[in-house]
């Protein structure tokens, strides 16, 4: 079951993927990415989360508008 948690008092929004248990993780610029012993992603956490949102908005919002030119 997926399910997706923000944590205001850290500014760190967490998507669930999977209910596998967790065996490792990696860090990704702003995000730590949990496996499964295959591999699998299981847990994504995404750190400074607002910061990280709204500039993926304000890139989606300015290829709108460049297609629209």
């Amino acid at each position: 079951m997926r399910k997706i948690r923000y944590s205001k008092d850290v500014d760190v929004l967490l998507i669930e993927l999977s209910n596998k248990p967790i065996d490792y993780a990696e860090k990704e610029g702003q995000m730590i990415i949990h496996f499964a012993k295959g591999g699998e992603p299981v847990l994504l956490e995404i750190l400074e989360a607002k910061d990280f949102i709204l500039s993926s908005l304000f890139s989606v919002v300015k290829e709108k508008e460049a297609a629209i030119l």
